[in-house]
């Protein structure tokens, strides 16, 4: 076993983790591009089944709750995202969530592993004991010298709390992207935010022709 062997795995993990986020957000962008309609400059004039229907979508946009994606991503991975109706980011979730646990997995055998070892050859020299279980000890482990076998198990030690604190880390993204998708389902995206040209009288500039109207949020009836 060559002494850059355990950096290698974290290297190696650590890039993965990094890779898995550098594909959700890649992904992510070009799912919300791909997802929002182009917007026109010229609306057709609006039916009272229309103004009907952007009330039912204000009201029910106004109903979704930040806080209840992220308690909900917080109890589970990927609740928060279905609450959202972004059912697409779950498998992204737990990928980069499986990722990690893998990493720990290898990590917590190694080390116990190298433990092991390092505490029968150590009783076998200070004590004249435990040399039954000499045999028991990992094949490739069994020619490493306590130095070595201690510098293992410190390593992977380390590397169980990495693959820990990155868990955690990942765990907080899934809760932070779930909360943040839930804020932006309130902003207006609706034909009331649109840009478009009206013919007529225009109040601003007291003369008839034709104007271009930029209207946010609700229409005010008057």
């Amino acid at each position: 076993m060559p002494q850059t062997l355990s950096n290698h795995y974290k290297k190696k993990g650590i890039i993965l983790v990094i890779f898995l986020l550098t594909g959700l957000i890649s992904f992510a962008q070009e799912k919300e591009k791909k997802s929002k309609p182009g917007k026109s400059f010229v609306t057709a004039p609006k039916t009272t089944a229309d103004s009907k229907k952007e009330k039912k979508d204000t009201t029910t946009i106004k109903m979704h709750s930040p806080k209840i994606a992220a308690t909900r991503s917080a109890i589970l991975p990927g609740l928060g995202q279905a609450y959202n109706k972004k059912y697409w980011k779950i498998p992204i979730v737990y990928g980069a969530l499986g990722a990690t646990a893998v990493i720990f997995s290898y990590n917590r055998v190694n080390y116990n592993d190298t433990r092991f070892a390092y505490t029968v050859k150590y009783n076998m020299r200070v004590y004249g004991t435990d040399s039954a279980l000499f045999s028991q000890i990992e094949p490739k482990l069994q020619p490493l010298t306590e130095e070595s076998l201690r510098y293992y198990r410190d390593q992977f030690r380390k590397d169980i709390d990495y693959s820990v604190l990155f868990f955690i880390i990942l765990w907080g993204f899934n809760v932070l992207d779930a909360t943040v998708d839930a804020h932006l389902k309130s902003f207006d995206v609706s034909p009331n935010l649109s840009l478009r040209i009206k013919p007529g009288y225009s109040e601003m500039a007291g003369t008839n022709g034709i104007s271009l109207v930029l209207n946010i949020g609700k229409n005010r009836s008057r």
